[in-house]
């Protein structure tokens, strides 16, 4: 009897110890663009700002809107043009590092 409580409690202590592995060993969540889409972005743009690649992260062209963040490919025409309209239509001088141009 005593060797089977002892089992027990032994038992219990190396499923807390596993759920706590698993739990802290389980998959990481990135707040950035890990992949890019190719759909235009037709909802009104209220920030734009630029990712650079460093690994999950991918190089992208982050369109916020009021509902979504879109992470969209810096390479596609419609991105660079949408960006120049962006900057044009706020009076925002775009600074000469970007990698946004022609």
């Amino acid at each position: 009897m005593e060797t089977r409580r002892i089992l027990m409690r032994s038992l219990a202590v190396a499923v807390v110890i596993a759920s706590v592995i698993w739990t802290t060993t389980g998959e990481v969540v990135y707040s950035c663009c890990t992949k890019v889409s190719t759909a235009k972005v037709t909802d009104p743009i209220i920030k734009i700002t630029m990712q650079n690649e460093n690994y999950p992260c991918v190089k992208a062209v982050i369109f916020e809107t009021k509902q979504v963040k879109f992470c969209s490919d810096p390479k596609q025409r419609w991105v660079r043009e949408k960006v120049k309209q962006f900057f044009k239509k706020n009076n925002i001088t775009p600074r000469p590092t970007s990698s946004i141009s022609d």
